[in-house]
């Protein structure tokens, strides 16, 4: 009894180990993906298809009663060449622009983990030895404690992460700063960013801005109606194109007897700016800083150069995502190549009713199942910013990001107080 006891204990012990898993039985065979529901485009395109199927039957049916339903054979073989052409360019042209999101994205984290490493070994207090021999002019003394520049190097790196879930937010059209990952990641000194503007705690509006221009008379003057986004994802940014038909109105003395002039009123306060874009403002602001306490002398100019370069960068490939986000493709390829296989479709019955019968139903379905599932497919990847379960795992790239930098702080040492001595700028001699 003992015995079959533990004979049952070892075989319930080995059972997990093997056990025949889908990702094992890819290498060998192709039946668990041919076999696969979940993550396929069947759902989508399942509709359709059977709006096809359904079609077909009834051909047959009509057919089978003696009906006169038979079209010639030579209007699918020119279907098929346009049809076969405009899916090729569907096809090409949405997976160019996945990959192009991909590209970008990946590139823009290169640049992220290249600035916080930078400025994490880089940016320490000058030397506090007395003044080289070899330097000309004096070197730059900090009025700052190691515990405030730990501070602002642990900022700066926060604002390199949040720059990039920034990116990810602004791409899906997310604005504001709402967001529990946002909010994570984001410096405390981020006093509010909202529609109208972006308002830190040290900022004050200079005497040529927008809000120096409000109307004094006090008039009110109703919040014009925003724009609608060029797409889904990327809301097209706000303008002073409403002042066109309002500034029309007045006019200067030099131009007319009436002395009237062109105001500004509120309505001209009311501008946006992308929360990446404020953030990249702050890193460049971060990096101005960093030198003009002395707290570069260990790179010189070029390290300074160097770091700015990547803030560009950065704001480069943001630059390139919205351009995907923001062009989608034509209306009119995805109409023109939707109408060509349908036509092709309910055209594709008629012609092989009359030599295989019934049995055309299974093979106009399989047909149908194959062009559509192509230009599903398409439509699945060509705007890759999204949510959607086919679009590219943003969080995941933002999250790995956020963990690495955050390993960085708590346990990659820094560059030390001084500890790489002082550059001039001029080079080896």
């Amino acid at each position: 009894m003992q015995s079959g006891k533990n004979s049952k204990l070892s075989l319930t012990a080995l059972k997990p180990s093997t056990m025949i898993k889908r990702q094992h039985l890819r290498k060998y065979s192709w039946l668990p993906d041919v076999l696969r529901v979940k993550g396929s485009i069947i759902t989508s395109i399942l509709g359709p298809v059977l709006t096809v199927t359904i079609f077909s039957g009834l051909v047959a049916y009509f057919w089978s009663r003696g009906e006169k339903v038979v079209l010639t054979n030579s209007v699918v073989p020119l279907l098929s060449v346009v049809v076969g052409l405009i899916l090729v360019f569907r096809n090409g042209t949405s997976y160019d622009r996945y990959w192009e999101g991909r590209k970008c994205f990946s590139t823009l984290t290169s640049n992220v983990r290249n600035l916080s490493r930078m400025i994490w070994v880089h940016v320490c207090l000058p030397p506090s030895e007395e003044q080289p021999t070899h330097i000309k002019g004096k070197t730059p003394i900090s009025m700052l404690t190691a515990a405030e520049v730990m501070r602002q190097k642990v900022e700066a790196l926060q604002c390199c992460v949040a720059f990039a879930y920034a990116v990810k937010h602004y791409l899906r059209g997310e604005e504001g700063t709402d967001y529990d990952d946002l909010t994570a990641v984001l410096p405390p000194r981020f006093a509010r960013y909202d529609e109208t503007g972006y308002n830190s705690t040290r900022g004050r509006a200079s005497p040529t801005s927008y809000a120096a221009t409000e109307n004094t008379t006090g008039e009110s003057e109703s919040t014009p109606r925003l724009s609608p986004g060029a797409t889904k994802r990327v809301r097209r940014k706000r303008s002073k194109k409403f002042l066109d038909g309002r500034a029309t109105t007045s006019c200067t003395p030099l131009l007319s007897d009436s002395h009237q002039t062109i105001v500004f009123h509120s309505y001209a306060n009311q501008l946006s700016i992308p929360l990446p874009l404020v953030i990249a403002h702050e890193l460049s602001g971060a990096i101005f800083r960093f030198k003009r306490e002395g707290l570069l002398e260990t790179v010189g100019p070029a390290g300074t150069n160097a770091m700015n370069g990547l803030v560009q960068s950065m704001v480069d490939q943001m630059t390139s995502m919205e351009r995907v986000a923001n062009t989608p493709i034509p209306a009119s390829y995805g109409i023109h190549l939707k109408q060509c296989v349908t036509l092709y479709l309910f055209a594709l019955p008629l012609t092989l009713i009359n030599e295989l019968g019934w049995s055309m139903v299974p093979i106009v379905t399989v047909v149908a199942f194959t062009l559509m599932g192509i230009e599903g497919i398409a439509d699945e990847v060509e705007m890759p910013f999204g949510n959607d379960k086919h679009d590219l795992p943003l969080d995941t790239y933002c999250d790995d990001l956020k963990e690495e930098v955050q390993y960085m702080i708590e346990r990659l040492p820094e560059g030390g107080h001084g500890a790489f001595g002082y550059d001039d700028g001029e080079g080896d001699d």
